[in-house]
């Protein structure tokens, strides 16, 4: 609001600038001209009385004139360079307050109304991409919903018609596809309450031993890490993070998850220590095939390799969004490293002492 008032008063303060200059400008081209030609009558054309005054008046009147008409246009070429700005992000702002996304405004400016055009158009840079996820969100959730709807659907019309008649089985079938599309709901409502402000969830957050979490995690999971690993290589070491317990054994959950839908080597490895002012986790192992320039692709929302839609993956490929979404949210980072096979998934989280 203060920086609103301020522009509001620097564009007030170079109008009047421009005004008085103008004003200045007639007076002293009005007067300046009147005394020259008034002594140039005097002493060339040695015209005096009556006579000179009224040929000054009617010089006085044609100077004001040309006078009125140069201050003019140097008034409204000033003005309209000033206010041009303004104007052009009124009609942008108009666009927005439509629903559209207005282009980017290239204008010479300078000073605080230059600041104010640059933080618009990133304004408006920002809502563009804001608007491209949210409809690629909404095309995702439309494709991701296609396929269960689709199948329960097609029961009903079976049934309805009597080409089906209802058993176990059926009821069974259509009972599953029903929570499918009930598991994406739940998803995409915790993907949204991670995505809000950190404010929000630091009512939550605490001193957590992130050491503990994941020791807690690799527990639940043991059954499917025995069954799927072969040798198994830890390397935990205690620390505190300043965070939320149950969102960040979320976080291991999923990864522990995707690597075990997705493993080929049997072997996996887990380090977890700190480095410096951070708390490092790290999980290796050899999976299905990823290209290594699509690293930040698979923690993007609904996106899931190819090779994995014909396997035994039967999530709606939010996951690793909401990983992201987590740790995000404790000022932290994930990634994948990876050479196509050998895989290596790591999550950066701030100390608690060094927050």
């Amino acid at each position: 609001m203060r920086r609103i008032k301020s522009i509001g008063n620097l564009l007030l303060s170079k109008l009047v600038a421009v005004n008085s200059v103008v004003i200045l400008l007639v007076i002293m081209l009005a007067g300046i001209s009147v005394k020259d030609y008034a002594c140039f009558l005097v002493n060339h054309e040695q015209i005096t009385g009556a006579q000179l005054v009224d040929t000054l008046d009617s010089f006085l009147i044609k100077v004001s004139i040309i006078a009125f008409i140069g201050a003019g246009l140097v008034h409204y070429f000033s003005v309209r360079r000033i206010v041009k700005p303004v104007k052009k992000m009124a009609v942008a702002a108009n666009q927005i307050k439509e629903g559209k996304i207005p282009h980017q405004i290239v204008l010479p400016a300078r000073g605080e109304l230059g600041e104010l055009l640059t933080n618009f158009n990133a304004m408006t840079e920002s809502l563009s991409v804001i608007q491209t996820r949210r409809e690629e969100m909404l095309r995702d959730i439309a494709h991701e919903l296609r396929t269960p709807l689709t199948n329960v659907n097609g029961y009903l019309e079976a049934l309805h018609s009597g080409v089906l008649t209802g058993d176990r089985e059926l009821f069974g079938s259509l009972l599953e596809e029903s929570r499918r599309i009930t598991r994406i709901v739940d998803l995409i409502s915790e993907l949204d309450a991670w995505n809000k402000e950190v404010y929000f969830l630091e009512k939550q957050f605490e001193a957590v031993k992130i050491d503990e979490v994941v020791t807690e995690s690799m527990a639940a999971f043991k059954l499917k890490i025995d069954r799927q690993f072969d040798s198994l290589n830890l390397e935990i070491k205690p620390s505190l993070v300043f965070g939320h317990k149950d969102g960040l054994k979320q976080v291991i959950s999923n990864l522990l998850q995707n690597i075990i839908d997705y493993d080929l080597g049997r072997h996996l490895s887990i380090e977890a220590k700190p480095e410096g002012k951070l708390y490092s986790i790290t999980f290796s192992h050899k999976g299905y095939f990823i290209e290594p320039e699509k690293e930040e692709l698979i923690f993007e929302r609904f996106y899931r390799l190819e090779e994995s839609r014909s396997t035994k993956a039967e999530g709606a490929g939010l996951g690793l969004a909401i990983a992201r979404s987590i740790i995000e949210a404790h000022n932290g980072k994930i990634g994948l490293e990876t050479n196509g096979h050998d895989h290596s998934f790591w999550i950066r989280i701030p100390n608690h002492h060094a927050s």
